[in-house]
């Protein structure tokens, strides 16, 4: 029997959907969209939300026609637990795209968030922000990209980014679970990032359970023990600044004074 291959992230039905497989004629295929959307990072994806991509894609591309568009964040992980969809949208013409997140929210009716950079922006940003790699560890694009880029330690940007995470310590009561994570998120990833660790929601959320002693859940939740969780976050803290001002000296020792 002749075997027919389908990608694992497809539209339009879900395994076990009975199809018909017919050859098209030339004038069927004309015209026809057939590019697909690049993915990165993402094992499984529903068929809907697959939809809203190329819906997204479609919008944005027929009226302001960027070098790239890129969808990253809680919206491609497994199920329905998101609050938005972030875009990025690489555009080297730096176009106004304030009215772009109301007309993509009133036709999906979901919360969106944009993000606009050329592509020298994005390569400096995932090459030197955490975050930035965090957020490009798992990706669905219109146009494929190669992200083929070497780390690049910048100590005191890093220990302006770290700063944000100290606002747990002093301000734990007030900062709700999201506000929380967040700051968990980006103290935990300029740790790995520091240390040559892949940077990615996974393996955040295991070192958050490895040094902080709670599922990354629960912070969300905002159902965490403020004593036990501040002691290591603390720690953590701690440890991970002590890093920063150690290569912070050395850098200074190495290009020698000013």
């Amino acid at each position: 029997m002749d075997q027919i291959y389908i990608p694992k992230n497809r539209s339009g039905f879900e395994t076990g959907n009975y199809v018909l497989v017919k050859p098209l004629a030339q004038n069927e295929i004309s015209g026809r969209d057939i590019e697909k959307p690049f993915i990165y990072g993402v094992s499984k994806i529903s068929p809907i939300k697959i939809e809203i991509i190329k819906s997204i894609f479609s919008l944005i591309n027929k009226n302001f026609c960027p070098d790239n568009v890129i969808i990253t964040g809680s919206f491609l992980e497994e199920g329905f637990k998101f609050n938005d969809i972030d875009i990025l949208i690489v555009d080297e013409k730096k176009q106004d795209y304030k009215e772009l997140k109301h007309v993509l929210e009133e036709k999906i009716g979901i919360n969106i968030h944009i993000l606009s950079l050329t592509s020298s922006e994005l390569r400096e940003g995932v090459s030197s922000d955490p975050l930035y790699e965090n957020m490009l560890s798992k990706f669905i694009s219109c146009k494929r990209i190669i992200l083929n880029i070497k780390r690049k330690i910048l100590p005191k940007l890093l220990d302006l980014h770290l700063l944000k995470s100290k606002s747990i310590i002093d301000n734990f009561d007030i900062l709700n679970g999201s506000e929380k994570y967040y700051l968990t998120k980006n103290m935990i990833a300029i740790s790995l990032f520091i240390e040559s660790k892949k940077v990615s929601n996974e393996s955040i959320n295991k070192e958050i359970k490895n040094k902080l002693k709670v599922e990354a859940d629960d912070i969300k939740k905002n159902m965490i023990d403020k004593e036990s969780f501040l002691r290591w976050y603390t720690k953590e803290y701690s440890r991970v600044f002590t890093m920063i001002l150690h290569m912070i000296k050395k850098k200074e020792n190495k290009d020698g004074p000013k």
